[in-house]
């Protein structure tokens, strides 16, 4: 993003305008990205020394009465619709089924990589007891939820397997120290 010719400082204008302009540009950027947007993204479209996270407080307090909110998720910032507001888009546009529908399987293995990360094949076999399915785990990689980790020290050194970022913002997860306390029985 090279932003060459945007003038950041606005100090041509009076404070609380320019303090406007700054939290325009910044929900422009998160309206304008379908994934979250980093701090540092986003300092890049406002002044030296601007609270970015101020300007988010801001962003959101004028969005309260709003169907959409600014989420902090995957360690950035995005827009979305209100959770209350589902049905009604649905509706609308006829979506049918959610996208990110699980089956059983595929939520016990997606929770396996997401506490044991990174795991291989291997390892997922020693949680489930038998061999996990290669369709399975490429079902979770197309919705974008894993993907390729390091390579594991096991002999053959076989891939491994990560969250992603849409995996934390799927589950509405800052970052993976977010996941819920595992209960050992």
């Amino acid at each position: 993003m090279s932003g060459e010719g945007l003038d950041r400082d606005l100090a041509d204008l009076p404070p609380e305008l320019r303090w406007r302009t700054w939290m325009a540009r910044v929900e422009a950027v998160l309206f304008a990205s379908a994934a979250p947007v980093a701090r540092g993204d986003l300092a890049r479209v406002v002044g030296q020394g601007v609270s970015v996270e101020m300007l988010i407080a801001d962003i959101a307090g004028a969005l309260a009465d709003r169907p959409y909110e600014v989420a902090q998720v995957a360690g950035g910032w995005m827009l979305r619709t209100r959770a209350h507001y589902a049905d009604a888009i649905k509706a609308a546009a006829d979506l049918g089924p959610a996208k990110l529908a699980f089956t059983e399987a595929e939520m016990g293995v997606l929770c396996a990589i997401a506490y044991h990360q990174p795991i291989d094949r291997a390892g997922l076999k020693d949680i489930f007891g038998k061999d996990v399915s290669r369709d399975l785990l490429a079902r979770l990689r197309h919705k974008n939820l894993i993907a390729s980790g390091p390579r594991s020290p096991r002999p053959g050194a076989p891939h491994s397997f990560v969250t992603t970022e849409t995996f934390l913002a799927t589950f509405d997860l800052q970052s993976l120290r977010d996941l819920p306390e595992l209960e050992l029985r």
